[in-house]
This record gives C-alpha cells, sequence and structure tokens, in this order.
C-alpha cells in the first residue's frame, strides 16, 4: 500500500463523516476486494461476500459518528476478522443444536420406527449423497463417513484445505436441498452408516 494512504483514508473519512457518499464508495472500492480474500482466509465462499458486505454497510450506516483510532485499514480488518469468527462460531453451535434435537428424537421417535421405515430412510440419505457431483460426494464422504481432517483429505486428494472446505459446504447446500425434512439426521447417522453401505 502506498505510503501516503493514511492520508487518503483520512480524507475519506472526513467525507464519510459528511455524508458524502463518494467517500464512500472510494472507500468500499479500495477495501472490498482485499477484505474478501482476507475473509475467504477463514470462512467458506459464500459466507466472505455476506460478512464484507454487512461490516461497509455498518461503517455507512453509522457515517456519521464513525470513529477509529488507529488506521481505517486495521479497523476494517479486524472487523471482518471478528465477524468470522462469530460465522464460525454460529455455525457450530447449529449444528450442535440440530445434534441434540436428533438424537433426541431418534431416541423417542425412532423407537417406534419399524426396519422398513429405517431402511427407506437411509435409502432415501443413499440416494441424495450418490446425486451429488463426484467431487464434493467424494470430499464428504471422507469428511463424514471417514472421519478424515480436512487436512487429511486435502493430502488424500492433492487439493487445498480450502478447496476441501468448499466442496463439503457445497454438497451440504446440495442435501439440505435433497434432505429438507431429514438434512440434521442424515449428519447424526453419518457416524453410524459405513462408507460402502451409500455406494
Amino acid at each position: 500500500m502506498k505510503e501516503n494512504s493514511f492520508d487518503d483514508d483520512r480524507e475519506l473519512l472526513s467525507l464519510l463523516n459528511k455524508g458524502d457518499k463518494k467517500g464512500f464508495d472510494a472507500i468500499f472500492h479500495k477495501y472490498y476486494q482485499p477484505l474478501c480474500g482476507y475473509a475467504y482466509k477463514f470462512v467458506c465462499l459464500e459466507d466472505v461476500e455476506e460478512i464484507v458486505q454487512d461490516v461497509l454497510l455498518w461503517v455507512w450506516e453509522n457515517h456519521s459518528s464513525f470513529y477509529v483510532k488507529s488506521s481505517l485499514q486495521s479497523y476494517l480488518y479486524r472487523s471482518v476478522y471478528m465477524r468470522c469468527i462469530n460465522r464460525i462460531e454460529q455455525n457450530m453451535a447449529k449444528q450442535r443444536i440440530e445434534t441434540v434435537y436428533w438424537e433426541r428424537y431418534l431416541s423417542h421417535g425412532m423407537e417406534t420406527a419399524d426396519d422398513y421405515q429405517t431402511e427407506e430412510l437411509l435409502n432415501r440419505i443413499r440416494i441424495a449423497i450418490n446425486r451429488l457431483p463426484e467431487k464434493y460426494r467424494e470430499a464428504f464422504v471422507l469428511h463424514r463417513f471417514q472421519d478424515l481432517s480436512y487436512k487429511e483429505i486435502a493430502a488424500r486428494l492433492n487439493v487445498s484445505p480450502k478447496t476441501v472446505d468448499y466442496r463439503i459446504q457445497q454438497a451440504l447446500k446440495l442435501l439440505r436441498e435433497d434432505l429438507r425434512e431429514y438434512f440434521p439426521l442424515l449428519l447424526l447417522l453419518c457416524h453410524f452408516v459405513r462408507e460402502g453401505s451409500i455406494n
């Protein structure tokens, strides 16, 4: 970044505080892509733009009282980082809640299910997984059924952990659409169904 960048940012902040849309537009164009690249180090591609846009939108909505102690650049990167961490924690909490819910469902509702109903459910899950694009299915199976970490999967498939994360997120997205009413149960059953049973 050029030496007078800090001075440039101070001028842009001055315009922003006055509600000058051109000042905000300049900030947006200057930092949007770099912030997206930074966020992608922590979260999947689908979350990146939403997080960065939320940060920049918050800056605009609070322009009259917006103030930074250090530099605009530091503030924006720190804000994006914190939102990425929050998103990761939210996703983990959601998975925990879904798992608890379906554990209770399995311990109560599934007690009355006969073998035919259980097999029918497993068949629907097998079909949905087999319909996934090959690369998505491969990463999903290795992670959910063989319990491999993203790093281990990346080494096996000769791709980056970030690519593994993207493929698994896409697989989960497609499965959510295909198995709306059964999706949380799918995640729980993955612990009990062996890889061979979905082929």
